[in-house]
């Protein structure tokens, strides 16, 4: 396999160790040709640090130059991947690297060209599940996408998400927002451009420490659903 996977990071001193530890023990165990792409979103730690300590094992690190939200950190770092496949992962890999077959088998057949993880399709494994209130503002907020921008897509809000390199040229070259409600767009752009996507059940471990606010990311990631529709209607999908 030939792959770019790409980390936004935010403040990730604590973890990022670990997490670059284990993706690159996953791809060197299976002969992968592989760069890895840490997008520091303008943290105030010792992220870059700590990403500077791979620089010799296939890590690249890439620097905005404050702080500007997940959406736009995914996309600086998956407009620069070079590699065949490019996959988008959460550093606190909430969703394990182990799970990249999974995603790359139905994009390796050709029959689509972005696959998605999803906790919402039968064959998901929830590990440790989110506290009582944010599954049900998750599923809440996934009945709204469906009900308002994107119908049929169960889970939108994995962090792991595999493209073609070609798929993610064109979607995220249109990607305009820059905050947690991305994810909605890019799939969004992606089905409007008439890209095929397999949403795949993977394994998932809630972390503890997630970025998102409850109340402040979930207003903000509401109003971005309207953007979307806004933005098709001014045609700035084409």
């Amino acid at each position: 396999m030939n792959i770019s996977i790409v980390i936004p990071a935010y403040n990730e001193e604590a973890r990022l160790r670990g997490t670059l530890e284990r993706i690159l023990s996953h791809v060197d165990g299976k002969g992968y040709d592989h760069e890895i792409i840490v997008v520091d979103d303008g943290s105030g730690d010792g992220t870059v640090l700590v990403a500077e300590g791979f620089a010799g094992k296939g890590v690249r690190i890439l620097r905005n130059d404050r702080n500007r939200g997940k959406g736009y950190a995914v996309r600086h770092g998956m407009l620069e991947a070079g590699k065949d496949l490019l996959l988008f992962s959460d550093a606190d890999l909430s969703t394990p690297i182990e799970e990249l077959e999974k995603l790359a088998a139905p994009v390796l057949t050709g029959k689509v060209q972005i696959a998605i993880g999803s906790r919402a399709v039968a064959g998901s494994q929830i590990e440790i599940s989110q506290p009582a209130y944010r599954v049900a503002m998750g599923k809440i907020f996934n009945g709204l996408v469906r009900g308002i921008a994107l119908g049929g897509v169960r889970d939108t809000q994995c962090g792991f998400k595999l493209f073609t390199r070609e798929a993610a040229r064109e979607v995220f070259r249109r990607q305009t927002l820059h905050g947690f409600g991305f994810d909605v767009e890019i799939l969004f752009i992606a089905r409007r451009l008439g890209l095929q996507i397999a949403e795949v059940p993977v394994r998932w471990i809630d972390s503890p420490d997630s970025k998102v606010h409850a109340i402040r990311d979930s207003w903000g990631m509401l109003q971005d659903l309207f953007r979307v529709r806004w933005n098709d209607l001014r045609g700035k999908y084409r």
